[in-house]
């Protein structure tokens, strides 16, 4: 058996890659801000737009590198990036999220801005960016609305209703600064990326960066920036009502309070105030009468306000273990007081009380020989019995299905 050892007792293999160590920690020490630009077929203006950040970074003195994170192009718009000076990271999972996740891995800078690869932003503005960045943000946004939209650079529909309402709601949800949720150029820190713990693969990517900064309360700041008509021929990748859903329904996945809690605890208090004002008797206002009918409801919205109120702590649980959302140390204190025994004991006593109400309700119907009832009366006494007894299971079940997901939470 032959073998060949180099004399310095390694394989060139080893050494190669060793070398290669050395090479890519020398250029991570020279690398300050890495440009990142998603691309899928843009070969109409990703060299364009790899063209105008080289040139930014160079003018202004800033050690950097243009990063194409290419989703599959097949139009010639690798070879358009390279050509321009762009390093190329090849992405094989498709969506626009995934595409930047890649790229942002592959950089070598301590900041990272990204754009996208459309020439509809103003690289100019890259400077700026990064002075926010050493001022201490962690997360600096671009704000189109602060900063101008040209004329036919968004569609009206995005202008006035997509982006304010999603927007809007954003900033209620989770008390984010940011005016413009979906910019496509910003600017962060990577150690501050990658303390958000992104999942979204697809184009909710940029809200759910917006989210987690805000929960995480990162320093946040704005830069006016330019909107301009794109330079490709084709339309955007963005679909308006589908991409729009996923936006919503990410804020909405993300914020059990407003998806759960707060209907849930409208209606727990709707239907209190029902049940407080019925159970005595029929109530007459403004001519119109209400009887067990409305009592009836008032029950069933305290049913189901409490099944989205435990949905929206199961949620919280879930999210919180999983890592989705961060710790919330008011969440956790409360939890500390809503244990399986509690629980056990609070829905064992509501079930005693709907036996108890139903047991009563036979009685009276055996006191009158099983014959024909008021049924006014008697309701007073089977609805509330009814719902003692779902309610009780509910809460049982409920205080299981927690104390499971407590188990994994530690």
């Amino acid at each position: 058996m032959n073998a060949s050892v180099n004399p310095g007792g390694r394989s060139p293999r080893i050494g190669s890659s060793v070398e290669n160590r050395n090479r890519e920690a020398s250029l991570a020490e020279l690398t300050e801000l890495s440009v990142v630009m998603p691309c899928l077929n843009e070969h109409e203006t990703v060299g364009i737009c790899v063209r105008k950040a080289l040139k930014t970074l160079r003018d202004a003195g800033i050690r950097g590198e243009v990063i194409v994170a290419d989703n599959g192009s097949t139009d010639g718009s690798i070879e358009l990036a390279r050509s321009e000076g762009a390093r190329v990271v090849k992405v094989a999972d498709r969506g626009y999220g995934n595409a930047l996740i890649g790229g942002i891995a592959a950089a070598r800078g301590d900041f990272v801005l990204m754009a996208d690869a459309d020439d509809s932003y103003n690289f100019t503005q890259i400077p700026a960016f990064l002075e926010q960045l050493h001022s201490g943000s962690d997360l600096v946004m671009g704000n189109r609305f602060r900063g101008g939209i040209v004329e036919n650079a968004m569609p009206p529909l995005h202008r006035y209703l997509g982006n304010p309402v999603l927007t809007g709601i954003g900033r209620l949800f989770f008390h984010s600064p940011c005016g413009d949720f979906h910019c496509g150029i910003r600017a962060f820190r990577k150690e501050s990326f990658l303390r958000m713990n992104i999942r979204s693969t697809g184009m909710e990517f940029a809200s759910e960066m917006v989210v987690k900064a805000s929960l995480l309360q990162m320093k946040i700041s704005e830069i006016p920036t330019t909107l301009s008509p794109d330079g490709r021929s084709r339309p955007p990748h963005l679909r308006t009502w589908r991409d729009g859903w996923r936006h919503l329904r990410f804020l909405l996945m993300y914020s059990p309070r407003w998806l759960f809690l707060y209907p849930g605890t409208l209606l727990i208090l709707a239907g209190l105030l029902g049940c407080a004002l019925l159970l005595p008797g029929p109530l007459m206002t403004h001519g119109i009468g209400f009887d067990v009918h409305t009592l009836l409801y008032a029950f069933v919205a305290i049913l189901l306000g409490f099944q989205l109120v435990a949905f929206a702590v199961f949620t919280k649980v879930f999210a919180i273990s999983e890592g989705l959302l961060p710790e919330d140390p008011r969440f956790s204190w409360a939890l500390q007081y809503v244990k399986l025994e509690t629980g056990l004991a609070f829905g064992g006593l509501l079930v005693l009380l709907g036996i108890s109400g139903s047991i009563f309700a036979v009685s009276g119907w055996a006191a009158r020989s099983f014959g024909p009832l008021n049924p006014d009366h008697m309701l007073r006494i089977v609805m509330p019995s009814v719902f003692s007894l779902t309610l009780g299971v509910q809460v049982v079940c409920s205080s299981f299905f927690l104390s499971i997901l407590g188990l994994r939470r530690h």
